[in-house]
């Protein structure tokens, strides 16, 4: 059986989080695609043009160890915004939502663009301070010398860019299911998505 739950959100939301904790209690295999977006980063700022890094990349380019850098991550919001490059993408993330026995992706086109029939839909927000306060814990526990204004500051930047490129801008699906964080621990956020999604699964 293909059931596809898609999660799609801003930055620092917890839709990582949460999709990973969906696969594991459904028992089925999790795609966060905005990891294939920051692979492609990876190689433009080593000089690999956008669309040539974007059809060359390979699963071992999802391991590099400066994938979750700010810089990774500003630059994957500017590559993202290019047509050839979410073309390159689009069938493999695509085939991986449609594999059978169903699948989890998250990102933020993956209920519009990606799998716009998934039966499931979320889309996990919250408050700008919430979402910024958590980057920062991530940061800092990754060794990142930053502060609290520019994170903010960054993540106002990109979420801008990603709600307004051409190319598949973020936004929720007409019937996906808002999920807001900014109160919530990972744990109930989940057993709201558990329950949303048994009664969909019926």
């Amino acid at each position: 059986m293909i059931f596809t739950i898609a999660i799609d959100g801003p930055a620092a939301a917890g839709k990582g989080t949460l999709a990973k904790a969906l696969a594991a209690h459904y028992n089925m295999p999790h795609l966060d695609t905005g990891s294939l977006y920051r692979a492609v980063a990876v190689k433009v700022l080593a000089g690999v043009a956008p669309a040539d890094a974007a059809r060359a990349l390979t699963p071992a380019d999802l391991a590099a160890p400066n994938l979750r850098s700010p810089e990774v991550g500003a630059e994957a919001s500017r590559v993202a915004a290019i047509p050839e490059v979410r073309a390159a993408l689009l069938a493999f993330q695509q085939r991986f939502a449609l594999q059978e026995g169903g699948a989890v992706l998250d990102g933020r086109d993956v209920g519009t663009v990606i799998a716009p029939d998934a039966p499931v839909k979320l889309f996990v927000t919250a408050s700008d301070i919430s979402r910024a306060e958590r980057r920062l814990s991530e940061f800092k526990r990754a060794g990142v010398d930053t502060d609290f204004e520019t994170v903010l500051r960054d993540m106002q930047d990109r979420d801008a860019r990603d709600a307004a490129r051409d190319a598949a801008p973020m936004l929720a699906a007409d019937d996906a299911i808002t999920i807001d964080t900014s109160e919530l621990t990972a744990e109930e956020v989940l057993a709201v998505a558990i329950d949303l999604i048994d009664e969909i699964r019926g």
